[in-house]
């Protein structure tokens, strides 16, 4: 078990876990001089003979040292919340109260000190004190435990009030990945590095792997210790000290903040998606993206709140909200978190994660608040899948999903209407009815550009995918299509997409004006005009020709220059008569067979290399026999 303490400033903590435990609290130079615990200080003790050792987490109890509050008050058991008799409740009993009920932290109890110094009756009025402020939370009806750290008294019930606690917290879960917030780096003579933290989840052994901070630089575990005891392996719910070495590992790197993770579990992240809390002593209503700081695990980062359904939040209220910080940060879902004032005066509130990887977009659709609901209605991963997908459109993605409830996939179990889509960037979870309805809207997408654009043969997929308008990237609309394509509810020429009964035509008016032009074209022969020759409006007439091209009725040879596609037949025919004759075309052999000039009979020939009838070597030609029009043709 791990008890942290919370209170005011000179109640006394430092004192009773003093004379609890036998050992001194406050071991620093400068918390001695001044006779006030800075930073957090660690004990531990049996609380019987023969008893598992108990963790001690003594925090400060000033309000210019509430950040180092909170990074000890993450992953505590129980908290022993101290209120001198002299004093009574005090401002930081009030917001340290307030912290560890936005943490979450399941069991309480309160230590009245000093109660030498005062009279019996100034106890019972402190003792109501503290009934009052604790009967609209979660801690109504904690033991409350008069003593004094001087004479002793009340000690021996405070220590048997611990050992009932210590009977009853339950074992955490060593499932999943490990996760610690360090909260102390230094190093040790003849062993190196050492970092501190309260293990969240999982468990780590000597030897193990893990991952140092945002930049996730690979350490190794070179030894480790246990509730102060060494040990091989360590688990969830216990303090862990960690000895670590790595190439170039210096203490400058490691600081409280930090996070050592299993290597799969590693993904920072700056954005948020939590269930926000603001406190009903709040004198003022929290608005939209207002400044914020973060305190997550040992972390202290700043950021801004995005209110998700509404401008504003009362005090007392909740609501969904998206934080975005300025520093990567290391959660997975149900984490709680501390938001307090932008210049760090006062706790504001707090929550506990739901998304570590929130969206940027559509954060406040009806499908996207639906997806937090039921994430902040249940803890399980197979309870909240169906809603999750049911409200995706996108699908999900099953390694943010194991890195968001901290869960490997082999140990999901998945509903049946669940089909996993590999996609070439990777896998991605639909419900089945999801992933089907998304094919009838963009074959209904398809007909419609058939519609408006009935000269081309089709859209490639990448136009097809703007088309659409779709929410898919680019991997997934692909498998999408693939699945279409191997149906043959879609079909493919070449790079085109069409439906299997598309035939391509002309508009009626392109079909008249080609009627005027087609003679032109048929007189000319091997030398038809150039488009600014033509007796037409010339923007028109270039439209109707490229048009034309792309439905493969013409070739555009160069520029503004279009044979109909009889008349090129007839030129490979020719040239391939000659490839007969002579395996090397020369361009003159070429140009005197057309009876063009050798500009446009290189045009001609330049145009055959393109389309693959032809290989150049230097200035001849050689026939390519896999090309469509190698098979020869009458002229």
């Amino acid at each position: 078990m791990i008890v942290g303490t919370a209170g005011h400033i000179d109640h006394g903590k430092t004192s009773l876990l003093q004379a609890l435990t036998g050992q001194a609290g406050d071991r620093r130079r400068e918390e001695r001089e001044r006779g006030m615990t800075i930073d957090l200080g660690y004990l531990y003790a049996a609380l019987e003979p023969g008893a598992e050792l108990t963790g001690f987490i003594d925090v400060p109890g000033h309000e210019r040292f509430t950040h180092n509050m909170l990074a000890g008050a993450q992953g505590i058991d129980l908290v022993l919340l101290v209120v001198a008799a002299d004093d009574g409740v005090m401002p930081q009993t009030r917001e340290h109260l307030a912290i560890v009920e936005l943490l979450g932290i399941p069991r309480a109890l309160v230590a009245i000190t000093k109660c030498d110094r005062v009279e019996p009756a100034r106890v019972a009025e402190v003792r109501a004190q503290v009934e009052t402020l604790l009967a609209s939370g979660p801690y109504a009806g904690a033991p409350l435990i008069a003593l004094s750290s001087v004479t002793g008294e009340g000690l021996e019930t405070l220590r048997e009030a611990l050992l009932d606690a210590q009977k009853s917290v339950l074992q955490r879960s060593a499932s999943g990945g490990f996760r610690l917030a360090i909260d102390r780096a230094f190093s040790v003579a003849g062993a190196g590095i050492v970092v501190t933290g309260t293990a969240l989840s999982g468990q780590v052994a000597v030897g193990d792997t893990l991952l140092l901070g945002p930049q996730g630089k690979p350490v190794r575990v070179r030894g480790l210790h246990a509730q102060n005891q060494p040990a091989e392996v360590a688990t969830a719910g216990q303090r862990v000290a960690l000895n670590l070495s790595a190439e170039r590992l210096n203490l400058e790197q490691l600081h409280r903040g930090q996070w050592l993770l299993a290597e799969w579990l590693h993904a920072p992240t700056q954005r948020l998606d939590i269930e926000m809390q603001l406190l009903p002593s709040e004198s003022h209503v929290f608005v939209h993206f207002h400044p914020v700081h973060v305190h997550l695990g040992t972390q202290d980062v700043t950021g801004r709140v995005a209110l998700l359904q509404g401008p504003s939040l009362t005090p007392g209220e909740r609501m969904f909200a998206q934080i975005l910080l300025n520093a990567p940060v290391q959660t997975v879902k149900g984490d709680p978190l501390i938001l307090r004032d932008q210049s760090a005066q006062r706790t504001l509130g707090g929550g506990r994660v739901l998304d570590p990887f929130a969206p940027s977009r559509q954060r406040r659709s009806p499908e996207r608040l639906a997806q937090l609901q039921a994430l902040a209605s249940t803890h399980s991963l197979e309870e909240v899948m169906p809603a999750l997908l049911a409200n995706s459109e996108t699908g999900l993605d099953p390694q943010r999903l194991e890195r968001q409830f901290n869960r490997l996939r082999d140990s999901w179990v998945l509903p049946d209407d669940v089909r996993l889509i590999n996609t070439r960037q990777g896998p991605l979870l639909f419900s089945t009815a999801r992933w089907e309805a998304q094919k009838a809207p963009l074959l209904e997408h398809l007909a419609r550009f058939h519609q408006l654009e009935p000269d081309q043969m089709g859209p490639d997929r990448d136009r097809l995918r703007r088309f659409t308008g779709t929410a898919l990237d680019r991997p997934t609309f692909i498998s999408l299509l693939d699945e279409l394509l191997a149906s043959g509810a879609i079909v493919t020429s070449g790079p085109w997409l069409h439906l299997p009964d598309h035939q391509v035509r002309l508009s009626e008016d392109d079909e008249a004006l080609w009627q005027q032009l087609q003679p032109t074209f048929e007189a000319a022969g091997f030398n038809p005009p150039w488009v600014r020759d033509l007796e037409h409006d010339e923007v028109a007439v270039r439209l109707l020709l490229r048009k034309m091209a792309r439905l493969g009725l013409l070739h555009q040879v160069v520029r503004d220059l279009f044979y109909t596609d009889t008349v090129l037949r007839r030129l490979a025919a020719m040239l391939l008569q000659l490839a007969g004759e002579n395996p090397v075309i020369e361009v003159a052999a070429f140009r005197d067979a057309v009876g063009l000039g050798r500009k446009r009979s290189v045009q001609i020939l330049e145009y055959f290399d393109r389309i693959g009838l032809t290989r150049r070597l230097g200035d001849r030609r050689q026939i390519r026999p896999g090309s469509a029009l190698a098979q020869p043709s009458e002229p």
